[in-house]
C-alpha cells in the first residue's frame, strides 16, 4: 500500500463523510467471532476456537457467519479447500449485507477434478447489481495447506489479495456514475456447498458423491477494521488509536509495488474478466471498464 500521513487519512474520510473511524483489530478464536449458521454438525470449531471445519455430503453442506458487521476495514482468513476430486462443490468466502439491494464482496472458490486447478471466482454487488466477475487459478496448490485470502475495503477502492499478493482492485469511480459500496455494513459469511449444475466446467463435471464428505478448513481470522452495530460504528475520528493503530488499509491507491504484483497476476492468472467480454456486452463496456482502461 502507498504510504500517507495522518492528515491524509483524516482528509480521505472526512471528504467522503464517513462518521465515527476507531479501528477495531480483533484476532480471537472462533468461538468469539463467528456463528455457525446452518449445516448441523457439519461445521465443527475445534483446537479450543482456533480452527473451524465446514464439511458437505448429499444431504447438506454447511455455513457460517461473523457475529459482527463491518463498515470498511481489512478482512481476512487462512483457508484450505476441499482436497482431492472436489468437482462440483463450490467454497464460498465472501462479505455481504442483507435485502435486495444489498452490497456484497466474493471469494468463491470452484473444485474441479484431482489435479486440476481451483478456479478462483471474484464478483462485486453493489445495490443489488452484480455481474462484475473476474476469474483466475492460483499459482500453489490450495489444498496442500493454509493460504491467506483477504478483502482491503475502504472509501476509494477494494482490493482483494491472495497471501498478501494484490489479484484485483475495484475504485470507487461514483463520479463518473458507477455504484460503489460504501453505505452498507456487511457480515463475513462463508460456506461449502453443492453446485454441479454450474461450478466445475459449465455443470458438465458433476459432484462424485463416492468421494462425500467433502471437508475446507479455516483458521486465523483477522479483522483490522471498523465494527456496525445498533446503526453506529464503533470507530472515531478524533480517537489516537486511529492514528497509533496499522492504518495501511486506508490508501486510497495500491502502491507501485502492489500494482506490479497486480499486473503479474492478471498477466499469468487471469482466466475471465467481465470487462473484455464482448458476447455479454455488445453494445458496450460498463462504465467502470472503459474508465480504467480494463476494456
Amino acid at each position: 500500500m502507498a504510504s500517507f500521513s495522518s492528515t491524509t487519512v483524516f482528509l480521505l474520510l472526512i471528504s467522503l463523510n464517513v462518521s465515527a473511524f476507531f479501528i477495531a483489530v480483533s484476532a480471537g478464536t472462533f468461538y468469539e467471532d463467528i456463528d455457525i449458521k446452518w449445516g448441523d454438525d457439519r461445521a465443527k470449531i475445534l483446537e479450543n476456537g482456533q480452527l473451524l471445519t465446514l464439511s458437505l455430503d448429499r444431504a447438506c453442506g454447511a455455513g457460517f457467519q461473523s457475529k459482527n458487521e463491518f463498515l470498511f476495514g481489512r478482512i481476512e482468513m487462512q483457508l484450505k479447500l476441499v482436497p482431492g476430486n472436489s468437482a462440483g462443490t463450490v467454497t464460498a468466502f465472501y462479505l455481504s449485507s442483507q435485502g435486495p439491494t444489498h452490497d456484497e464482496i466474493d471469494f468463491e472458490f470452484l473444485g474441479n477434478l484431482s489435479g486440476d486447478p481451483y478456479t478462483l471466482h471474484t464478483n462485486i454487488y453493489t445495490q443489488g447489481k452484480g455481474e462484475r466477475e473476474q476469474q483466475f487459478h492460483l499459482w500453489f496448490d490450495p489444498t496442500a495447506d493454509f493460504h491467506t485470502y483477504s478483502f482491503t475495503w475502504n472509501p476509494k477502492h477494494i482490493i482483494f489479495s491472495v497471501d498478501e499478493t494484490p489479484i484485483r482492485e475495484f475504485k470507487n469511480l461514483e463520479s463518473i456514475g458507477v455504484p460503489y459500496p460504501k453505505n452498507q455494513a456487511m457480515s463475513l459469511y462463508s460456506s461449502l456447498w453443492d453446485a454441479e449444475d454450474w461450478a466445475t466446467r459449465g455443470g458438465l463435471i458433476k459432484t462424485d458423491w463416492s468421494q462425500a464428505p467433502f471437508t475446507a478448513s479455516y483458521r486465523n481470522f483477522n479483522t483490522n477494521a471498523c465494527i456496525w452495530s445498533a446503526g453506529k460504528s464503533s470507530c472515531s475520528l478524533a480517537s489516537s488509536a486511529l492514528m497509533a493503530a496499522d492504518n495501511s488499509w486506508l490508501a486510497p491507491e495500491l502502491d507501485a509495488r502492489g500494482v506490479e504484483k497486480l499486473m503479474w497476476v492478471r498477466r499469468n492468472y487471469m482466466i475471465y474478466n467481465y470487462c473484455t467480454d464482448t458476447s455479454r456486452f455488445p453494445g458496450g463496456f460498463p462504465a467502470e471498464c472503459e474508465a480504467t482502461g480494463d476494456s
